[in-house]
């Protein structure tokens, strides 16, 4: 089995795909378009990305294909919709803190600057 830390620090891209799917399940381009509204644009998933993201992170074991669909009439039998696994949570969870501290240390950097 695959150890949270093992994956750290986590591809940019992963990263705003596993955010994408906190607390929801959702199809590709959903994640697409979240991931772009959510940058301001400054982050832009192209098709070929996204897609061999999705496949490395199934495979990693971070997320998963998931069974349930959305009513018929609010969706298109073609999209796969995907989920956060509880290892792809947890190492969301450890690149959140990683992050936190980088930020962290830079404050101090620049507070000692100022000095």
């Amino acid at each position: 089995m695959t150890k949270p830390e093992s994956l750290i620090p986590l591809k940019a891209n992963w990263f705003h795909i596993l955010l994408c799917l906190v607390g929801q399940e959702q199809h590709g381009y959903g994640i697409m378009q979240e991931v772009l509204e959510r940058t301001d644009g400054k982050v832009r998933l192209w098709p070929a990305t996204l897609y061999g993201s999705l496949k490395k992170l199934i495979e990693e074991g971070l997320i998963a294909e998931s069974d349930e669909r959305p009513a018929a009439d609010l969706d298109d039998a073609r999209r796969r919709y995907y989920k956060l696994t509880d290892l792809g949570s947890r190492v969301l969870d450890l690149e959140s803190a990683r992050l936190e501290e980088l930020v962290r240390v830079i404050h101090v950097k620049r507070d000692q600057e100022a000095f």
